[in-house]
């Protein structure tokens, strides 16, 4: 009976990781397609390009991992059909909840492997790759750290602590340096708004260095004639699908001691909690239907079948997300509603079939 339930968990395996490279290989592609529009912007460079695609990688694989596994069980399983082994395996005594239950052992491991890549590996290498091509494209030295967004242009350096949105900036330090790196000049505004092409800085504090003194003045607005361009703001604006699971927690604690609205971040975070467990979903839908159907059925017809279930799961996931933060339902539910839904019809499916 082990061998049994091993030699079904590594087929599933082997499937489902096939089908991941796949699916990441084709996402990959069209990105690469994507990207070459911008080749030149800049010193962006085809060498960027695929830097750029590898640090994206990560982050598509994580996402990408339940779908491969619907994928890969149906290809896998459904083989076994074909061949009559599921049938040998039935007539040695083998039941069919062991059958789904070593389906399931595989799909444990990918769950893991689904865990690490995005809770370790994909936040960070996202954003690297964000900041990556804001860089090359516009030909500035960028970074987010702890301290705020920090920004170099030419002997000026910028420190932002709060983006409202690209266009309006919050808490910007300015230091410009001279010839020999001594500091010149430092410069706080409250606030930076971008209009008609430019900056403009208000509530100014600044500070003169030179040789014998230091002078002080405040003014109440001034042009900022900078070469940083609003679309680099796109490196520190938080998205909610590129943090991990206790960064979004960190998150949601300082937009609610702010009293700002966290229920996009609450939405991230269940989803996050609920999306290892979508896995395990996907091979309950898929083990019915390959359990049930007739040996004629091509490899064909289960990749369509597969990609049809598999959208219709993405696309009602994220609809019923959105209209969880349209009409203020409670994060928990918007997320794990459509998984216990799916759930539910793939433990009918697997009951009638018994």
């Amino acid at each position: 009976m082990k061998v049994i339930n091993r030699y079904i968990a590594r087929e599933v395996l082997k499937g489902s990781l096939v089908a991941a490279l796949v699916l990441v290989t084709l996402v990959n592609f069209f990105t690469f397609s994507d990207e070459l529009r911008a080749l030149g912007k800049g010193q962006y460079s085809l060498a960027h390009i695929f830097e750029y695609l590898a640090l994206l990688t990560p982050r598509n694989l994580y996402e990408l991992i339940p779908s491969a596994a619907l994928l890969g069980t149906m290809f896998t399983v459904g083989a076994m059909g074909n061949n009559r082994e599921l049938i040998a395996m039935r007539a040695a005594g083998v039941s069919l909840y062991r059958i789904v239950w070593s389906v399931l052992r595989a799909g444990l491991v990918l769950v893991v492997i689904a865990i690490f890549i995005g809770e370790v590996i994909a936040p960070k290498a996202e954003q690297l790759a964000i900041e990556l091509k804001a860089t090359a494209q516009y030909q500035q030295v960028a970074s987010w750290s702890h301290y705020g967004f920090w920004v170099r242009d030419g002997d000026t350096f910028v420190n932002i602590r709060q983006i409202v949105h690209k266009n309006e900036l919050g808490g910007i330090s300015i230091y410009e340096m001279d010839q020999n790196q001594q500091m010149r000049l430092a410069r706080h505004a409250e606030k930076a708004v971008y209009a008609d092409g430019q900056w403009r800085l208000e509530q100014i504090h600044e500070s003169l260095f030179e040789s014998e003194q230091v002078t002080a003045q405040t003014r109440p607005s001034m042009s900022w004639h900078s070469i940083i361009d609003p679309d680099l703001m796109n490196i520190a604006l938080v998205n909610p699908n590129n943090l991990s699971i206790y960064e979004l927690v960190k998150y949601i604690q300082f937009l609610q001691e702010n009293d700002q609205k966290s229920n996009r971040f609450e939405l991230a975070f269940w989803s996050r909690i609920i999306n290892p467990l979508v896995t395990l979903v996907m091979l309950l839908i898929a083990t019915p239907f390959v359990l049930n159907v007739q040996r004629s059925v091509s490899v064909g017809q289960r990749i369509i079948t597969g990609v049809v279930i598999g959208l219709s799961f993405i696309l009602f996931e994220r609809i019923f997300g959105h209209l969880g933060l349209v009409y203020d339902l409670p994060p928990w539910f918007a997320a794990a509603f459509p998984s216990v839904l799916f759930f539910v019809i793939a433990l009918l499916a697997i009951r009638r079939l018994n």
